[in-house]
């Protein structure tokens, strides 16, 4: 941690242990304390994780609105070996014991679920994975999370990490009876948008007919408007890649003509002299062991969310031992997202979209690891680029579930529900004005690797310098240029698991008790996209009597809080995307022919368009699982016993849908099946009252990701054979699991825990290009040509199993209320955890091919360390909380493009506080600070090189809120 975070955690500890020593003074005398409140909260979480048999952590709010965060993902990062990523300033997604999200199912209410949305392309875009999207709900909605570690045969398959459990409130839950309602209302400010946003939510709820009935209904809302400022590059490049720079005069590997001064249609590309600081300077740029950004752009992302959440819950206890609930969960997120950036593009394009063959090295300088520190350039396309998003996700879920004693030993639980998540993103366009052939720009590295100073030779305040660069109606654009353009491309996705199961238990004596249950799941996912038919999507010149001047807009303010250099610009005019788009009709989907504008083809296309018809694919599965558990209570050499020991036998049938790029869009289906066997065992002794030994060991098995399934792609059958495409065929990953946990309960509610664990992957997925006979690459064989038998080889591009390889790690729990402590300090308290995890993994860079290989390297999404720290005091009256959170870099793609061997992020560090105070039994005030330190999140590339990808930061958030008990 760096010396600023650390001043600010000491400063911030200090006020509060000052504010807990004035509340201590206050009390004149001893008194009773009935525990409520924060410290409530932890002892109810502690008590949930005693008794439970298998390895498992607790997070739980006592009432509505009071959730220990403002978000779901940064409450689940609290617990040990969980850590989180971050879009647009808040959690999104989560990480168990170096598992990614991938690897995680998360239930609400006991089914299956997933829910997805979109964000900006450095975070992932379009969720189409089975990763859960945390943000897409309001933490409000929910009374307690809870984190299965360990795997029992009675909870479904499909993780690799860890199970997550939602609970929504529901009217029995709460510890009153009666009427109960609460209202909470918050504003948020956020010190980069300087935008304040509100934050509410209201519960009612209300038990009736002698307690035998009840309804609860809760509805949270919230807007939140924020800046995302940084600098981006997407990816490095090395010197000699995208067909090498311009030469200058006299050096004999570059004498095409687009480097000759009278090559037509450039006439800012000149051929530098070959002077020899010219020609060092092109030997530096062309050596294979330096690089440069690709795209070398300060941006800033507007997003605006408005976050609504509804849940209905009716409960029923018709008699003594029976209980129906039905649960309603709504959730609408309604986004938009306006990305500005002003960038140089010539780095990252070849020769016929204006690139580095065009371009001149005129100084460059690099550092000892092969990094750009400082260079000057000729003939750069200089773009400012303006994309606007709008994104909507919708998600409902009914639930009803029946409990009912039969007799006193033999129960029997059924639950039924479908869960259903739209993801709409109807408008994503972008447009762009260009001021191409640019002399002397240049970028400097030299003061700060993150932050450059990019400066360049004309005013970017200006309209008219960036313009709309096109090419007269009816006219072609200039050779190697790249005209000013309009990108469309709306996109969507949808999940739908419909989930079904019956569990029947028999108490058959006072050790042990048999459960057996059948689980029925089927879920569909289906992903599509538009974009034009004319991929290039060439903007035509300014109709007659139009002055770009009405199509523009200034960004200022540009640069608060990224202690960014001195030099940069602040501010820069921008593209409006609805001006230009308004202008030249870009959303009629239609073929223009002799319009004002220009002609061009509009149509918005899908399967018959190459760009777009890789992410229009479907997947079914089928689950069918059964299990049989024993849970025992037992005495063994004089030490209490507990668990369950049991296995689950799931088969999965599958069906995948795909396009394939011949034909305009052939349809591919392809088929597959399998099952396994997973045998779960949990055991808990009580060596004492209060130290407790776990031991856990299970087969596990996670389902391929879904963009790896798609039977779509390109198939050459003319020439050199080849094939790339998805894998319908792929086993899921498997492993063998061992958790050990050794957990002591001292008095007073405290606790410390150390946790063991290892996960042996016996079957990993990679994307390897290899060898292979036709017939074996799942694809039908009515692709072929009439001619071909299958069993011709093809040089196949595509996803299989490997062997994996061995995770281990170890987690430390600490949690203290320091009531031992004099008057002064015993309401305050300590929650800590640590986890450490290694793992290494063979990934696959081709096999049965030539340059076959494999690079040895960490498990991507697996941060090494990651730690969490609370300081809390909590007095019934007055609350407080001071909260670290830090995980270390990680890995996010093995091999990464571009000639680089990783990208990842770097570590994080996030500080946030809570306050809260207690008015009286009924009115309550609060203070929250959420990223006090201002956190950047920071994208690299190249282990060594560590070149920045993305650094953006949100700013810090305040709210100020108070809560009504009616």
């Amino acid at each position: 941690m760096d010396e600023r975070k650390t001043l600010t955690l000491t400063a911030l500890a200090s006020a509060l242990a000052l504010i807990g020593n004035v509340q201590a003074q206050e009390a004149a005398e001893p008194q009773t304390v009935v525990v409520t409140g924060l410290r409530a909260s932890l002892e109810s979480a502690l008590n949930a994780k005693r008794t439970e048999n298998s390895i498992v952590d607790v997070v739980k709010a006592e009432d509505i609105g009071k959730f220990p965060d403002t978000n779901l993902a940064e409450s689940l990062q609290r617990v040990p070996g969980v850590a989180i990523d971050r879009d647009a300033g808040e959690g999104r997604s989560i990480t168990v014991r170096g598992l990614g999200q991938d690897f995680t199912r998360v239930r609400i209410n006991g089914i299956e679920a997933l829910a997805t949305t979109g964000g900006s392309d450095n975070s992932g875009g379009n969720n189409r994975g089975r990763g859960f999207d945390f943000n897409v709900f309001a933490s409000e909605l929910f009374s307690s999370l809870t984190v299965r570690k360990s795997s029992a045969a009675e909870v479904e398959e499909g993780s690799l990490g860890a199970t997550v459990d939602l609970q929504t409130m529901r009217p029995f839950d709460l510890a009153k009876r009666g009427f109960n309602a609460t209202a909470m209302i918050k504003g948020r400010y956020n010190d980069l948008s300087k935008k304040t946003d509100p934050r509410g939510a209201f519960m009612i709820s209300d038990t009736f007919n002698n307690n035998t009935m009840g309804y609860l209904v809760s509805v949270a809302y919230g807007r939140r408007k924020l800046y995302e400022d940084g600098f981006s590059t997407g990816r490095w490049d090395n010197g000699p890649s995208v067909g090498g720079w311009c030469a200058p005069m006299g050096v004999g590997t570059s004498t095409s003509p687009n480097c000759s001064t009278s090559a037509p249609g450039f006439p800012a590309a000149t051929r530098l002299p070959g002077t020899p600081e010219n020609i060092a300077a092109y030997n530096a740029a062309s050596n294979v062991a330096n690089y440069h950004p690709r795209l070398p752009r300060y941006g800033r992302m507007v997003h605006e969310q408005d976050r609504l959440g509804i849940t209905a819950s009716f409960e029923w206890k018709p008699q003594r031992g029976t209980r129906i609930s039905f649960d309603m969960l709504y959730a609408d997120l309604d986004a938009t997202r306006e990305e500005n950036y002003l960038e140089a593009f010539s780095f990252s394009r070849n020769l016929s979209s204006g690139g580095k063959p065009q371009t001149s090295v005129v100084n460059a300088q690099y550092d000892a690891l092969g990094r750009l520190q400082y260079g000057v350039y000729n003939g750069v396309d200089i773009r400012s680029e303006s994309r606007y998003d709008e994104m909507q996700t919708k998600f409902t879920q009914p639930t009803l579930t029946i409990s009912h004693q039969i007799t006193p030993d033999w129960r029997i639980n059924a639950a039924i529900g479908r869960a259903k998540s739209t993801f709409d993103n109807p408008i994503q366009t972008t447009v762009t004005l260009d001021a191409p052939n640019v002399n002397g720009y240049t970028i400097d590295f030299r003061q700060n690797d993150r932050l450059p100073v990019i400066t360049y030779p004309f005013d970017v305040t200006k309209a008219g310098v960036l313009n709309i660069y096109g090419v007269p109606a009816g006219a072609t654009a200039a050779a190697n240029s790249l005209p000013s353009e309009i990108r469309v491309r709306p996109q969507g996705t949808t999940n739908i698991n419909d989930v079904a199961s019956a569990d029947l238990s028999w108490r058959a004596s006072d050790t042990w008790t048999f459960k057996t249950g059948l689980n029925l799941k089927r879920y569909k996912f289906n992903t599509w996209e538009f974009r034009r038919a004319n991929t290039a999507e060439t903007v035509y010149g300014l109709p007659a009597g139009t002055d770009v001047s009405g199509l523009t807009k200034l960004l200022s303010g540009f640069g608060t809080g990224q202690d960014m250099p001195a030099g940069n610009a602040t501010a820069w005019v921008v593209p409006d995307v609805r001006a230009i788009t308004a202008l030249y009709d870009a959303y009629c989907n239609c073929l223009k022919t002799g319009a004002a504008n220009g002609p061009g083809d509009y149509t918005l296309t899908s399967l018959t368009n190459s760009s777009a018809r890789g992410n229009n694919r479907a997947i079914e599965e089928k689950d069918k699982g059964f299990y049989l558990q024993g849970d025992f209570d037992m005495e063994a050499f004089g030490v209490p016993l507990r668990g369950n020991v049991g296995g689950r036998y799931v088969k999965t049938e599958l069906e995948a849908l795909g396009y394939l790029a011949s034909g305009g869009g052939t349809p591919v289906t392809a088929e597959n099946d399998y099952h396994d066997f997973l045998p779960a065992l949990n055991v808990t002794a009580n060596v004492t009252n209060d130290f407790l030994i776990r031991f856990a060991a299970a087969k596990v098995m996670s389902r391929p990701q879904l963009g790896n399934l798609s039977p779509g792609g390109s198939l050459s059958t003319v020439g050199a054979l080849g094939v790339s495409t998805g894998n319908p065929l792929l086993a899921p990953f498997r492993a063998k699991t061992f958790d050990a946990s050794f957990e002591y309960y001292f008095p007073n509610k405290a606790f410390f825990g150390v946790g063991l664990f290892q996960k042996n992957i016996s079957n990993y997925v990679q994307a390897v290009r290899q060898a292979m006979p036709y017939n074996q690459t799942g694809l039908p064989l009515s692709l072929l040509p009439a001619n071909f038998t299958g069993t011709e080889m093809f040089d196949v591009t595509s996803f299989m199993n490997t062997p994996g390889g061995k995770l281990r790690g170890v987690e430390l729990n600490y949690q203290q209320p320091f009531t031992f402590l004099p008057a002064w300090g015993r309401n305050f308290g300590l929650i800590a955890n640590y986890t450490r995890v290694s793992s290494k993994i063979d990934y696959i860079i081709s096999a049965n091919v030539a340059n076959s290989g494999t690079v040895r390297d960490d498990l991507v999404n697996l941060s090494p360390r990651s730690w969490n720290t609370t300081l809390y005091y909590d007095d019934g009256k007055f609350s407080a909380r001071l909260t670290g959170a830090y995980r270390s870099g990680y890995l996010q793609v093995v091999p990464a493009q571009n000639n680089n061997d990783v990208q990842g992020k770097n570590e994080t560090t996030n500080v946030d506080l809570s306050l809260s105070y207690k008015i009286n039994d009924k009115l309550e005030v609060t203070f929250e600070g959420v990223n006090l330190t201002n956190e950047a999140s920071d994208q690299f590339v190249g282990r060594a090189r560590n070149s920045v990808m993305t650094h953006n930061v949100t700013g810090r958030e305040y709210l100020l809120g108070m809560r009504y008990k009616f």
